[in-house]
């Protein structure tokens, strides 16, 4: 059976090709670095926009049908397993991440829910096999259901802390079973919509113990990928716990958590924080917690996650250097959390939105390895910081002075006067030209 008729394996055509289901910049097998595109960039499929998502929004229906002809419940899903991986094979694409929810159906009772997710992930389990494709990570629904309006781990009914327990351990099982080479946690519900009816101190106390539960049931069971928190600062809830990067690290090192998670960080979260993607990614890099990517695009004039596919070419160029500098993706990669358009409502729309984010991030990755190896960008940051490797400033970083010795350097030195230039403009302008330069 196949679902994408008319639409042939995706080809690197190269940028003069005018073929819209051809790739113009990604060239799986072109060398950067010492690796592939396809090694650096590790792509993969979002189960939930690609196989689920029907184009509906918080004003109208959907406007693509995901039923992919199936008549009952475990067929519907099993044509979306189907057609995932006819999708994935098409479009060359290695991995594939999913919420539990999105690859099998709920039902009444979770013995039930259980019994179908267990048919589906052996029929999954068979088609990775067949077409050779692996799973990114995995994840658990703790956010659609009525059960989860108040929260999950969060929430301030224990009874719904232990659903959500229960549905976290199945997830895991599953994960581990289908060899996922990481976890994602994301609070979409874990926060609060006003403080007159919320204990925040027990909320975030019960949502580090929920976490302690997976890290140790995680190990119980031998699983070896990486645990990931997704920061997102708000939306569905008005304040969500897992804010930011920052904010999130500081809840992980209250808590104890840091050594056990990683970030997953997804460029429309950035962007409803009032950060910039590649904030999100150097607070990660820097603190030692970079992990994984969801890759897509916010709107800036719209205040809601409208997860487009990712054209930027600034943001994939900085994001690439961000994770060039980070040594490239260990278990993570870029993962397109990403939908078309209510009114782009074709399958062949759907490739073109791959298409048009994979091509942007090979575009970045070109990019991001022509910024280091031109040198002048990081040049330039190690000579504004130079006074920090001699003197006054090397005793600083040393731990040699007092606020004392301060005082008296200070003294001693009278106004200081050289403060020097940023030079932004100038860097910017090399930015352009490394991008633009022919």
């Amino acid at each position: 059976m196949e679902f994408f008729k008319g639409i042939n394996k995706i080809k690197y055509e190269g940028p003069k090709s005018d073929n819209p289901l051809a790739f113009k910049f990604y060239n799986p097998d072109e060398v950067i670095g010492g690796k592939t595109m396809k090694e650096h960039l590790r792509f993969s499929m979002s189960y939930w926009h690609t196989m689920c998502g029907e184009g509906s929004d918080m004003f109208g229906r959907g406007t693509l049908d995901k039923s992919f002809g199936g008549n009952d419940k475990i067929e519907i899903y099993k044509n979306k397993a189907l057609a995932a991986f006819e999708f994935m094979e098409k479009l060359n694409l290695d991995y594939f991440c999913f919420h539990d929810r999105d690859i099998a159906p709920e039902y009444d009772s979770l013995r039930e829910t259980n019994r179908a997710l267990d048919e589906i992930v052996e029929f999954i389990k068979e088609l990775m096999k067949q077409y050779n494709k692996k799973l990114l990570w995995g994840t658990a629904n703790l956010f659609s259901h009525p059960r989860y309006a108040h929260g999950a781990a969060t929430s301030p009914y224990a009874d719904v802390f232990a659903f959500a327990g229960a549905q976290v351990k199945k997830a895991l099982d599953i994960t581990k079973e289908l060899e996922g080479q990481g976890y994602v946690f994301w609070g979409g519900r874990e926060g609060y919509e006003t403080l007159l009816n919320t204990n925040l101190e027990l909320e975030m106390d019960n949502l580090a113990r929920f976490l302690n539960l997976a890290v140790d049931y995680a190990k119980k069971i031998g699983f070896e990928g990486d645990f990931y928190i997704e920061p997102k600062p708000k939306e569905p809830t008005k304040h969500q716990y897992d804010f930011d990067v920052a904010t999130v690290l500081s809840f992980l090192r209250k808590y104890g958590l840091d050594k056990q998670f990683k970030m997953n960080i997804e460029a429309n979260h950035a962007t409803l924080a009032g950060h910039t993607f590649q904030h999100e990614l150097r607070i990660a890099r820097v603190n030692g917690v970079f992990g994984s990517i969801d890759a897509n695009q916010g709107d800036l004039l719209l205040g809601w996650d409208t997860d487009q596919f990712p054209t930027n070419v600034y943001d994939t160029a900085l994001c690439m250097y961000e994770v060039l500098k980070a040594g490239g993706f260990t278990k993570g990669g870029l993962n397109f959390d990403a939908k078309t358009r209510r009114g782009s409502n074709t399958f062949e729309d759907m490739f073109i939105g791959y298409i048009a984010g994979m091509d942007a991030f090979a575009l970045g990755l070109r990019i991001a390895y022509k910024i280091i190896e031109d040198g002048r960008i990081d040049k330039f940051i190690q000579e504004r910081y130079s006074s920090y490797k001699e003197g006054i400033g090397k005793d600083i970083l040393d731990g040699k002075v007092t606020l004392v010795d301060l005082e008296q350097y200070a003294l001693s030195i009278g106004e200081v006067k050289n403060i020097g230039s940023g030079r932004q403009e100038y860097l910017e302008n090399i930015l352009n030209s490394i991008m633009f330069g022919l």
